[in-house]
């Protein structure tokens, strides 16, 4: 049997691969354009609800001296102070796909179509105020909620307590505003209950002649972070 191939053959079989790369080029750029589209219009339904809250705030404690402050950084994150904490949520700018070993993988919503498996990311990290007050740039702050996006509008959360308990059903959960405040408020909730714990001894008993310096020059160099010296799991919080 002659396998040789005539250079028209050749031809043709480059341009059936080149159209079926293109072809997949197209499907998987245009989902996740699509992906994030959704992912950004959650995050700017976030981002209004969490303008409002300073408001809010103060229309039912007018006389309070607690500073509730919304701010909004760009069209990828925005911040919410309330007394010693700041909420900080960032929309990633990228498109993820869940590994295969991951729970919404073995689900038949996900079988049936993994294209729903890519999801735009919006992280929510708490930092304590008096981090950015001070510029005190070795502090640290910690996710405490990632909400997931996909191309159905259908979301997913990982989250530590109040954010971990908000009923997750991929297959058929869309974000709604109603979504949107319940994620804001238990962020809230779970941000106040999630309290600065003096760090071990032995974690803080040493500082360096250059941390003094620093600090008389109003330079903070010692770290402050609520789990300093303690470990930080999500089944434990």
């Amino acid at each position: 049997m002659n396998n040789i191939q005539s250079p028209e053959e050749k031809k043709d079989l480059m341009q059936q691969k080149m159209q079926l790369i293109c072809n997949q080029i197209n499907h998987k750029s245009n989902l996740k354009i699509n992906v994030y589209k959704n992912a950004a219009n959650a995050f700017n339904i976030l981002d209004k609800m969490s303008e409002k809250f300073p408001d809010f705030f103060r229309k039912n404690f007018p006389d309070s001296p607690v500073i509730v402050k919304y701010e909004h950084n760009n069209t990828q994150t925005f911040s919410l102070q309330f007394g010693s904490d700041i909420l900080f949520f960032m929309l990633h700018s990228n498109v993820f796909d869940f590994n295969r070993d991951h729970e919404v993988m073995k689900t038949p919503y996900i079988r049936d179509n993994k294209d729903r498996a890519y999801c735009g990311l919006i992280n929510i990290y708490n930092f304590l105020t008096d981090s950015l007050l001070y510029n005190r740039c070795n502090d640290a702050g910690y996710l405490i909620g990632r909400v997931f996006i996909n191309i159905d509008n259908h979301y997913y959360i990982d989250g530590k307590r109040e954010l971990g308990h908000i009923y997750n059903n991929f297959a058929s959960a869309e974000f709604t505003e109603e979504l949107a405040q319940e994620v804001l408020l238990s962020a809230i909730q779970y941000t106040y209950n999630f309290d600065l714990l003096v760090p071990p001894y032995e974690v803080v008993k040493e500082i360096t002649i250059q941390d003094m310096l620093d600090i008389k020059e109003k330079r903070i160099p010692i770290r402050t972070a609520k789990r300093l010296g303690f470990r930080f799991h999500a089944d434990e919080l």
